[in-house]
């Protein structure tokens, strides 16, 4: 196969021992960094500021979740949370959870923006700097195929059981901070968020129509 195919750039994960052979490269958030998610709390799957996803694998890219015998999601003890670090976390989240309509629908199953304090530190995997190629992958872990990125997350997920999740690139905004945070890492969520507001509320109207415009999404 020639080496500049896209399957070559992002092949299947190699294995859970021989990952365990490559010295983890890994990044601390610290106790108190602020970040961000936008989840919905309506429609088929309603859920909270504060909720880890125990059903699963999704169409998510860095879902760890095992499927059942029939390859279909189940509900499990692996559970994932994914968030938004940096300064802009917020158009971050946009981004990454209206990337496949690039509507931003402020209705539709009732989107809630939330920020809020890590109380604990937590160590991420990082997949944003040369780690991506040492364990055989690329940078394109971070756009190539979703179900083959999946499955490099069930063997990161067994092969380096000391962190709390993979810290990678949103390839829909800039390549800004985007983090899957494994159940591992529930010890460093607040009792309360420091930020809380549906998408249709009128305080969210410019980061809306700013973002919108940015990333040329429709806004609805």
């Amino acid at each position: 196969m020639p080496p500049h195919s896209s399957k070559a750039k992002f092949p299947e994960p190699p294995g859970i021992e021989a990952l365990r052979e490559i010295p983890v490269e890994t990044q601390t958030l610290a106790a108190g960094t602020t970040v961000a998610r936008l989840f919905f709390a309506a429609g088929d799957y309603p859920s909270t500021w504060d909720a880890f996803r125990h059903y699963g694998p999704s169409a998510s890219r860095f879902d760890h979740h095992l499927p059942d015998d029939d390859g279909l999601p189940q509900v499990q003890e692996r559970g994932v949370m994914y968030l938004a670090a940096g300064s802009e976390s917020i158009p971050t989240c946009l981004a990454e959870v209206f990337q496949a309509t690039r509507i931003i629908d402020r209705y539709s199953r009732d989107p809630i923006l939330a920020g809020f304090e890590l109380r604990d530190s937590l160590t991420l995997l990082s997949l944003r700097g040369t780690f991506a190629t040492a364990i055989g992958a690329s940078t394109a872990i971070h756009s190539g195929q979703r179900p083959r990125a999946r499955r490099w997350a069930q063997q990161l997920y067994l092969a380096y059981p000391k962190v709390d999740g993979i810290l990678y690139c949103s390839s829909m905004y800039g390549n800004e901070p985007a983090i899957a945070l494994f159940e591992r890492g529930q010890r460093a969520i607040p009792k309360r968020p420091i930020f809380h507001r549906e998408l249709k509320d009128p305080v969210m109207a410019n980061i809306l129509t700013e973002t919108a415009k940015k990333i040329r999404y429709e806004l609805i």
